[in-house]
């Protein structure tokens, strides 16, 4: 699905998305109500009942594969995002056995590390146009500085080491949150989806073709479902985009609560 979908605030995204299923719900419904008569009514009511079963386990699983993928991503994102905060507050406390001048580049570099990641990355994975095609700037000239650092002692020794792993460990949750931003259910999938769903109203409408009330309760109820699985893998569809995104929040929480000193 576009853009604009998944940037709407989720109620609109609910009237859209409800909206759009109930009208192909009512379409199909005044399209078989129109031709139910005449031989096409009788043979409507030969259509079994006993195909909406499978019909509805086909669509149960379309949409059990599609969500999977979605938790799948989402649990990702989230996991990435939290590695990459961890690894950064593992750097502040760390920096603390580099006294004075060292010390304070290094805490400032994760700073503008975090605000470049909030303020720029942000935006282009949620457009997908974020690559991996550049290392930021900041994490390259902390890993450089602490390369660089004389050791006086066996601590300073250690926390060089270990300074340099979870900046690794940060590049490397970086990578991992902007692959998982390009993820996207994609629209071969929206439309197997639908598709099916499609065929199940279908066939719910020519099942009960000649019951008029009958017919609009299964189908409404019906597409109450199919609307309600859509809205919910669309809502989580891109994990960086629209209301109920993974935010930048875990990062811009330890710059704004910085290690103690030593």
């Amino acid at each position: 699905m576009n853009d604009w979908l998944h940037n709407l605030p989720l109620s609109w995204m609910v009237l859209v998305v409800f909206g759009f299923t109930y009208v192909v719900a009512a379409a199909i419904y005044a399209a078989v109500a129109t031709m139910a008569v005449g031989r096409l009514a009788k043979s409507f009511k030969l259509v079994s009942p006993g195909m909406l079963s499978p019909l509805g386990v086909i669509f149960g699983l379309f949409v059990a594969f599609t969500a999977a993928q979605v938790w799948s991503d989402n649990d990702h994102a989230t996991a990435s995002v939290s590695r990459e905060a961890s690894a950064l507050r593992s750097i502040l406390v760390l920096s603390a056995n580099f006294p004075d001048e060292p010390g304070t580049r290094l805490q400032s570099l994760v700073r503008d590390y975090v605000q470049e990641a909030a303020t720029v990355e942000w935006p282009m994975m949620a457009h997908q146009t974020a690559t991996l095609h550049t290392t930021p700037r900041p994490l390259v000239e902390a890993l450089q500085l602490v390369l660089s650092l004389p050791t006086t002692s066996s601590g300073q020794q250690a926390a060089q080491h270990e300074i340099t792993n979870v900046i690794e460990t940060a590049l490397d949750a970086r990578r991992q949150r902007i692959i998982v931003s390009l993820a996207h259910v994609s629209l071969v999938k929206w439309v197997c989806v639908y598709l099916q769903g499609a065929c199940l109203l279908l066939a719910i409408a020519m099942v009960h073709s000649d019951d008029g009330v009958a017919s609009l309760v299964a189908l409404a109820l019906f597409a109450t479902g199919v609307a309600s699985s859509a809205l919910l893998i669309a809502a989580y569809d891109r994990p960086f985009v629209g209301q109920l995104a993974v935010s930048p929040e875990p990062l811009l929480q330890i710059v704004s609560n910085p290690a103690p000193p030593k």
